[in-house]
């Protein structure tokens, strides 16, 4: 038989666990509404060019208006990065015309990504090796969260810009309105969370010797 204690304080035990659990709920909530306030409803001129470019794939209209910002000489170079194996950039320039020389001189795939992770990693190195201290950074604007924080914890030592592409199909500011973009929203925000997560325990990386300077900050 259960002592009189032990059931009192079993009970203030579950009265605490419980208060703990909506005091998260609450927390995750009201992440979430300031999480969905910041994400960009309209696209918008950028301010200032940046050494390179670098977007992370997932449709066609990312890659083209990196490559708009390109030939706009925004940037000096552009990473594709997430790019399926066995695609060559005579695949990209035939989907996306008009811009031919610029493959053959200006833009870089990266075919070992498979995640934002590898995204971030991969632009690291990229950056490195043209000694950039300013990237473009330009995905959509759900992803631009994620993609800014991974990239800043690569990258901690270099400007990021972000350019998010905004879809006329996706509309962001009447998100409950519709299923598809409500669960994009609220699984953006989870993998957002478990990202930022997943880094306060991982090692910063290895200083890749890129520096924000005078100009550039």
């Amino acid at each position: 038989m259960v002592s009189l204690k032990t059931a009192v304080r079993t009970r203030r035990l579950k009265s605490v666990a419980i208060r703990v659990a909506a005091l998260c709920l609450l927390v995750l909530l009201l992440g979430f509404a300031v999480f969905v306030r910041r994400l960009p409803n309209q696209e918008f001129a950028l301010s200032r060019d940046a050494d390179g470019i670098v977007v992370l794939t997932g449709g066609n209209s990312r890659v083209t208006e990196a490559l708009e910002l390109l030939a706009a000489r925004r940037g000096k170079r552009l990473l594709i990065t997430g790019v399926n194996p066995g695609t060559t950039t005579a695949d990209i320039a035939h989907q996306i015309p008009h811009y031919d020389a610029l493959f053959a001189c200006c833009v870089d795939l990266d075919y070992s990504a498979i995640n934002t992770f590898g995204n971030a990693l991969q632009t690291r190195l990229w950056a490195a090796k043209h000694d950039f201290g300013s990237l473009i950074v330009v995905t959509s604007t759900y992803h631009m969260p994620r993609a800014l924080a991974e990239l800043e914890h690569q990258l901690p030592n270099t400007k990021l810009i972000p350019y998010p592409v905004v879809s006329d199909r996706l509309h962001i500011e009447t998100w409950w309105s519709n299923s598809d973009t409500t669960r994009l929203v609220v699984s953006e925000y989870l993998k957002f969370l478990f990202a930022e997560l997943r880094m306060q325990f991982e090692p910063v990386p290895p200083d890749s010797g890129n520096r924000i300077s005078d100009a550039q900050r």
